[in-house]
């Protein structure tokens, strides 16, 4: 049975919007949870003990009582001291933001390396939560049996986790080599790479999908793509490029996360042109291409050329179009994936692309 959760999004300004309440059901939804109510709590600033007012965790302790709730999600990151305190005044698991896209991204990932990445941001994520998850342990005594390192269950707990990331590091700084090992081996051989990125769900894996024939996973949710995946993609005799889809990115989506993917990015990094794949139907849509902009710039990869893709356009009656910018450079193209709009006038761009790269190599 799927746990049934509340949602508690705190709005300090402004800045809350119901897009970012719309988000966070999504999210809870893409993780397999079934939402039960969605609160909003205005305050000036967040309480340290509690991140919201003692009043409302008890209000939120009788709805929980009351209606059998297994999750409390809170659409901003807690300290893990606020996470704990709240466990105990509401008696149910409770989760912020950033733990709840890990969730996701465990359930997703599929390959080796996303597998290993995952780990490591999990660990990382739980050591500084450690300390309060051992509270009945003041450490053992000593005695017959109990002689030896004399290592509470918290410290053993911290030393495991600790050699664990060592070792997680070491196998994604192997992977991260061999990566970069045949991206030199690509660029030797002339192969143009293109990269897919944009806000999740905004269908880059359908677009992929209609791009290169394949048949990868695409589905109405956040984060449904979360490995890299790559195509050659034969545009027409002599003209052909290698395609990467990637995760889909996601506001205040935190260092660490941006960090532990940055191996599988690297298809971001390394790329000749990035597709930056934008939902035209969203009324948010220029918050989101800021948002990636702004991943983009801490990946390093501010250098790549980039062509934005409205997708999505038969959602609002939009025709396919490319713009251009007053140099003559493309600025956008107008497609729908699902429909098949546009998909013609972006395959003949991205060809135009390479020959001009080609010409201008030689």
């Amino acid at each position: 049975m799927a746990p049934r959760a509340v949602l508690v999004t705190v709005e300090f300004d402004s800045t809350c919007t119901d897009e970012h309440q719309r988000e966070l059901v999504l999210l809870c939804q893409s993780a397999g949870a079934v939402v039960h109510q969605s609160l909003v709590v205005k305050r000036k600033q967040a309480v340290a003990s509690l991140f919201i007012g003692t009043g409302k965790v008890d209000e939120l302790a009788q709805l929980c009582q009351l209606h059998q709730i297994d999750l409390v999600v809170f659409n901003h990151d807690l300290t893990p001291v606020q996470q704990r305190n709240l466990e105990q005044k509401l008696n149910c698991r409770v989760l912020d933001r950033t733990g709840l896209i890990l969730d996701i991204f465990a359930l997703r990932a599929q390959s080796f390396e996303g597998k290993l990445q995952i780990e490591l941001v999990q660990l990382e994520y739980l050591k500084s939560r450690l300390v309060h998850r051992h509270e009945g342990l003041s450490g053992q005594q000593g005695g017959i049996g109990m002689r030896g390192p004399g290592e509470t269950q918290l410290e053993t707990d911290r030393r495991l986790i600790a050699n664990r990331i060592i070792q997680l590091k070491a196998r994604l700084q192997k992977v991260h080599s061999q990566r970069l090992s045949q991206t030199k081996q690509r660029r030797r051989s002339g192969v143009f790479t293109v990269a897919m990125v944009g806000y999740t769900n905004a269908g880059k894996s359908t677009l992929f999908n209609v791009l290169s024939n394949s048949k990868v996973y695409a589905a109405d949710q956040l984060f449904a793509t979360l490995d890299t995946t790559s195509r050659k993609v034969f545009l027409e005799p002599g003209v052909e490029f290698v395609l990467s889809d990637t995760v889909g990115f996601i506001r205040d989506l935190s260092h660490g996360l941006i960090e532990a993917f940055k191996a599988t990015l690297d298809s971001v990094i390394d790329a000749d042109l990035l597709l930056h794949v934008v939902d035209a139907s969203s009324e948010y849509r220029q918050q989101q291409i800021q948002q990636v902009n702004t991943v983009i710039h801490e990946l390093g990869a501010s250098h790549v050329s980039q062509i934005i893709v409205f997708n999505k356009i038969d959602l609002v009656d939009l025709q396919p179009q490319v713009k251009f910018l007053d140099d003559g450079q493309v600025s956008s193209v107008s497609v729908s994936a699902k429909a098949g709009l546009g998909v013609i006038l972006l395959r003949n761009l991205l060809a135009q692309q390479i020959v001009a790269r080609r010409n201008i190599t030689r």
